[in-house]
């Protein structure tokens, strides 16, 4: 009988405290891992990268064709931005 009068406090402690804590930190742990993405969303993310690189690639390859037959065609762009930049301003 003593042991259940020592272990009868700890006991109420745990259910009355830990018990809750514990469980909650469970179900939150399990919400969060449910929100990661799942394989297809990966797998659209990925194909959504590989078709940025390629894009970038051909920007990069575009950018090289008009230095070699237009050489101040950045200059020219820039001008031009400029220009309907100040014409938005002035309206």
């Amino acid at each position: 009988m003593d042991f259940l009068k020592f272990m009868f406090v700890p006991t109420i402690l745990f259910l009355t405290v830990v018990a809750p804590i514990w469980i909650t930190m469970h179900y939150r742990s399990v919400r969060r891992s449910s929100r990661s993405l799942n394989q297809e969303d990966r797998e659209s993310i990925e194909h959504m990268l590989e078709t940025v690189d390629r894009l970038t690639e051909r920007i990069a390859t575009l950018e090289a064709i008009l230095d070699d037959d237009h050489p101040d065609w950045r200059a020219q762009t820039r001008r031009r931005a400029r220009e309907v930049a100040t014409a938005t301003d002035k309206e």
